[in-house]
Formats: C-alpha cells, structure tokens, sequence
C-alpha cells in the first residue's frame, strides 16, 4: 500500500462529547430534553444531519437557523472535549517516520474541519483533505477518496480507507480501495456485513497491512 485516507469524527477524533455539547446548547434553548452522550455517539459519525434529527426530529437540518444555531454552538469551542482515540497519534507517526502519505476524508464539512483540526498537531503532516462540501458529491459516493488519492498523487487501488461507517466502507469498495473499519469509533452493531478488508481493533493494528514493523512507530 502506497497511501492511508482515513474518516474524521469517531476515527481519529473523539468528537462527540463536543458535538453533544452544541447539540444539547441548542435543544435547551427550545426548551426540549437534552440528550446523553451515549444518545448522541451513534449519531456524531453521520453529522450534522442526523444529530438535528435526533434532537428535533425530521426535516430539522432544513432549517436554516437550525443548522447554523448548532453551528455556532460547536465552533464556540470546539476542541474543549474532543480528544484523538487511543493509538492514532502513534499510527500516525509510524506512517509519517516510513513516508507514507496519508489523507482525510470527511462528510463534515469544510469550516468545521479546518476549525477543528489545527488543535491536533498530531494531525499537521495530512497531504489531502476532502470534506462534505468540497466536492458536490460525499460519501458513501466514491468521489470524495478518489479525489484525495489524486490529490496525493496515488493510484486508488495502492489505498487503504479507515473509516467507523458503512458509508466509509461503501465509498472505499466503489473506489476500489480496501476498507478498514475501525471498532473504536461510533460503529454499529451491523459491521460484519459491511463490504471491509477488517475490522481493526486499535488504530495501530492498520500497520500490519501497511507493512510497517510497530518498533518504527
């Protein structure tokens, strides 16, 4: 393998407390029960879209001043909870110190993304960051990761995708990548049908199938 492309939210980050915070800022000033963080983790891995939902019920990501309540709410601070999963800054500097290129590619969307990641410097060496609205089609379109191995300048079937969604998967499997899924996200309990090379059990154990050696890390 050539190249890693890896989800955000629920694979790198652990963002759903402050993704709970925001939601919940946002239900308390309508008056409406707040929700748990183990409501909302299933949730923060599909974004904004499906947090409204959980929170007001259908149709409430079409609402404007919905959507940009929440928005401002999370980037009021948004890195006060959110923390990198056990293991990622490890991977990531295994893959760094071998000069592999590695990417992100998100459905969050651009102002988010780039709002949340300069307070990871673990994350500073990404060579390709594809967002929900960088291009007009997002995951589980295979688009988004054939943009980014572009981007990178790597032929789609020398990447691997981590990622904690079916949509990851379905969008590496269109894209002719392997997918890897990774159990310490906010993954459901229907993974094993998804289409995945693996399901991984710490962000460390993505090396073995990049053929680096855990003493380089």
């Amino acid at each position: 393998m050539s190249a890693v492309l890896f989800d955000l939210d629920g694979t790198l980050l652990d963002t759903a407390p402050d993704l709970r915070r925001a939601l919940n800022e946002v239900l308390a000033a309508h008056n409406l029960p707040l929700k748990t963080l183990a409501e909302v983790r299933p949730h923060a891995t599909h974004g904004t879209k499906s947090l409204l939902t959980l929170g007001f019920g259908e149709g409430a990501f079409e609402q404007e001043t919905l959507r940009q309540a929440f928005w401002d709410a999370y980037l009021r601070d948004i890195s006060a909870e959110t923390r990198l999963f056990e293991g990622v800054s490890q991977l990531i500097g295994a893959l760094d110190a071998a000069a592999i290129p590695w990417g992100i590619v998100t459905n969050k969307v651009t102002h988010l993304t780039v709002a949340a990641l300069p307070h990871f410097p673990a994350l500073d060496a990404c060579k390709a960051l594809v967002c929900g609205d960088t291009l007009a089609s997002r995951k589980p379109d295979p688009a988004p990761l054939l943009h980014a191995a572009q981007l990178m300048g790597v032929a789609p079937g020398q990447c691997l995708y981590l990622g904690d969604a079916l949509t990851d998967m379905e969008a590496a499997q269109g894209a002719g990548m392997q997918g890897f899924v990774a159990s310490w996200g906010y993954v459901d309990d229907s993974h094993p049908d998804w289409p995945a090379k693996a399901v991984l059990a710490t962000p460390e154990d993505l090396l073995k199938w990049c053929k680096i050696t855990r003493s380089n890390s």
